[in-house]
């Protein structure tokens, strides 16, 4: 499990590398012979290259109104779904099966499976085609790759091709070309010159020029018309007046003033009918003459102003005719305005009258043309409107069918394939050898054994080793001081550093010749000593200076070295003069002082208080065990160790070392643990497992028992110069 705080440190990796050296250097051994058999098995393979520029890419839906049809769309940045487009062409099943027919499938399978079949060589172009587009760009780079070296040109070029083919049938109009497009154009060109007929028609039927002209210039022609009309029955009313005065008092005229006016034998009603003649003829010249500035000459007013007139110059000349004298009669201008004449002929003003009244009379026959005209164009718009709409459509068609017509023979002379959006910026290069792929493949396969080892390293180390292998295990489980790491003794490395001391210390000390003899007859001795001080430093820092000290030594297997520590601790107590040393055995006869009793008998632990000397091995040094008895005594054991108890704290012994069974649910190990000073509990490296090291903790803290760790059997693997996680271990 990985730790529960602070992460990964470099030691643990130094020491889950060096652990499992051996199996990461295996795994990486055989990934470098997979490696090299792959290197021997798979040759690197040819590769041939070729880059296409794409300008633009011209869409064209298959048929529709002209205007949003064609579309022309750069391949910048923005445009990379049209470059993806094309990507997905050249890698598409269709092409890849175009260029086996066209290389040959079995000249393709040759050297890559054999065979002749055409949807596997169309597999193998599609698994051996690279198409890139890079970040940026509008050029495509494409690149092919066969174990043939034959092969590679040939069908990347092959490939172009029927790229380029495919790009003009998936982007051009489908169906618009040749023979259609001609006759659809015809039938669009004969329909639009119809429809240019039948607005003509229409148009001469309503008698204008423009529609929407004559239906501005209507209204203003009819408001000019009336105010005429207002203003000729003002000046009529005016005359009127005027004539009816001059009838009731006739003018004097002075004979010395009067001129003389030839008799002119003409009645008076014929020559005002004339002169009515006269001027009707000028109006309708003057009012043919603005007809034709907004009509054309076929218009109906126009002709009906001019049948008018006609009828007008006939009438004058029958009355010419019939009155020769008429023809010497000066007719006046028609009137402007509001001027008067002199208003002093009443003959003149009769006259004048008639004209007026002639005049009103045509205003409002023209009044009328023009309104019944404009009701006529109003009741043609609609129809006319309808042909324009219909002319601008077909024309517009026409005009895109013209032109697809066009474009459809400018591809025809270019040729099948032949695009001019599109250049070949690098023909297919000649074959090369690809190493790259060889390359990866190779260093994958040796990376991934690497890899392997790695990961079993690391999955054994956090996950499914969960036993107690180091100190800082210790420190990061229970959180309780680690008094001791004791090596491993039975390592070759540890014999070798235990030799290496003693030899130097042999060196520093010729007089202890001996000293390489001891060392090898109990290596662990040094390690007993630094337990025995740094629980003595404990002792004190605990500021415990009562007698005597009872300390337990316990484990969890019988193999954990718990009886070789508890007698090294003992024995190391005694070494130092200052008091009395007692070890006791509760391990249900496992021996403990055979090596202080050379073969003697071992007294009961009761009888040390009465029989002292039976139990003393060497100086200061007592050793006891528990009496025969077996199960029994030990199930009322904590009964008699707390009689026990005062009577041993009121002996002569400075320490007692009580050598305990295994911790567990059922031994009397954590009954007696609040009895003691110190539970030194012994934790066997890379076979305890956590777990368990944490229940036997939480057990011995519910009897309020001062735990101490040992860890037994300890290996370091982890060389020094690089990492050195235990001290005074050699």
């Amino acid at each position: 499990m990985p730790p529960a705080e602070g992460g990964m440190a470099l030691g643990d990796i130094y020491y889950i590398l060096f652990r499992h050296k051996w199996r990461i250097l295996i795994c990486t051994l055989l990934g470098f012979g997979a490696a090299f058999a792959v290197y021997m098995l798979r040759p690197p393979l040819y590769q041939s290259e070729a880059k296409l520029f794409v300008r633009y890419v011209t869409e064209g839906k298959t048929l529709g109104p002209p205007g949003d049809d064609t579309r022309t769309i750069s391949t910048d940045p923005r445009g990379m779904t049209l470059l993806n487009t094309e990507v997905e062409i050249l890698t598409s099943l269709d092409i890849a099966e175009q260029v086996a027919d066209t290389v040959g499938p079995a000249k393709i399978l040759a050297k890559a499976g054999k065979g002749k079949d055409r949807n596997s060589a169309a597999g193998l172009i599609q698994r051996n085609l690279i198409v890139e587009v890079p970040v940026g760009s509008s050029v495509i780079h494409i690149v092919f790759r066969h174990p043939d070296s034959t092969v590679v040109q040939p069908v990347l070029a092959a490939l172009i091709d029927a790229y380029l083919k495919k790009h003009v049938e998936i982007h051009a109009a489908v169906g618009i070309v040749g023979d259609f497009l001609t006759q659809e154009t015809d039938q669009l060109r004969t329909r639009l010159s119809q429809t240019e007929d039948d607005l003509r028609k229409a148009t001469a039927k309503a008698g204008v020029v423009s529609v929407p002209d004559a239906q501005k210039a209507f209204p203003i022609q009819i408001a000019q018309i009336r105010e005429q009309i207002f203003s000729a029955e003002a000046e009529l009313a005016e005359r009127a007046s005027l004539f009816e005065q001059l009838n009731k008092h006739p003018p004097v005229v002075p004979s010395t003033t009067a001129p003389s006016v030839p008799e002119v034998p003409v009645a008076p009603e014929i020559l005002d009918k004339y002169k009515a003649v006269s001027a009707h003829i000028d109006l309708l010249q003057k009012r043919i003459d603005d007809l034709l500035t907004q009509f054309t000459p076929e218009n109906s007013r126009v002709v009906e102003a001019k049948g008018l007139l006609a009828d007008s110059q006939a009438s004058k000349k029958k009355l010419e005719t019939e009155n020769p004298q008429l023809l010497h009669v000066q007719i006046a201008p028609p009137s402007q305005g509001t001027s008067k004449s002199d208003g002093t002929d009443p003959v003149v003003e009769a006259a004048h009258l008639t004209a007026l009244q002639t005049k009103i009379k045509v205003l409002k026959g023209q009044l009328d043309e023009l309104r019944a005209e404009a009701a006529k164009v109003d009741d043609m718009e609609v129809t006319v409107q309808e042909l324009q709409r219909q002319k601008d459509l077909e024309e517009s068609n026409y005009k895109y069918y013209e032109a697809s017509l066009e474009q459809s023979r400018i591809n025809e002379a270019l040729g099948s394939g032949k695009v001019s959006n599109i250049s070949q910026i690098q023909t297919p290069s000649p074959p090369a050898v690809d190493w790259s792929k060889t390359s990866k493949l190779v260093g994958g396969v040796a990376a991934a054994g690497i890899a392997i080892g790695l990961a079993w390293a690391f999955l054994i180390e956090l996950y499914l080793d969960r036993t107690v292998r180091r100190p800082i295990d210790i420190e990061r489980i229970l959180g309780v001081p680690l008094f001791l790491s004791i090596p491993d003794m039975h390592t070759r490395s540890f014999r070798r550093k235990v030799k290496d001391a003693a030899k130097a210390e042999a060196q520093r000390n010729p007089e202890h010749s001996d000293l390489p003899a001891l060392a090898d007859s109990d290596p662990l001795h040094p390690f007993h000593e630094t337990l025995r001080d740094r629980m003595i430093g404990y002792f004190e820092s605990r500021n415990l200076t009562h007698k005597p000290k009872l300390v337990a030594v316990t484990g969890f297997t019988n193999s954990a070295g718990v009886t070789t520590t508890a007698a090294g601790l003992a024995k190391s107590l005694s070494e130092t003069g200052e008091g009395n040393v007692l070890l006791v055995d509760l391990t249900l006869g496992q021996g403990s002082a055979q090596q202080f009793y050379k073969g003697r008998a071992i007294i009961g632990l009761e009888d040390i208080l009465t029989t002292r000397g039976s139990a003393q091995v060497q100086d200061k040094l007592f050793v006891v065990a528990q009496e025969p008895g077996g199960d029994r005594i030990s199930r009322i054991l904590p009964q008699r160790f707390s009689k026990l108890v005062p009577k041993l704290k009121a002996s002569d012994f400075d320490y007692i070392i009580f050598d305990m069974p295994p911790v567990s649910q059922i031994s009397v190990t954590p009954r007696l643990a609040g009895f003691m000073d110190m539970v030194l509990l012994v934790v066997e490296s890379e076979a305890t497992d956590r777990d368990l090291v944490r229940r036997a903790a939480g057990l011995l803290a519910a009897s309020k028992a001062h735990v101490g760790v040992v860890l037994n059997k300890t290996n370091s693997y982890v060389p020094a110069a690089l990492h050195q996680e235990y001290l005074g271990n050699a």
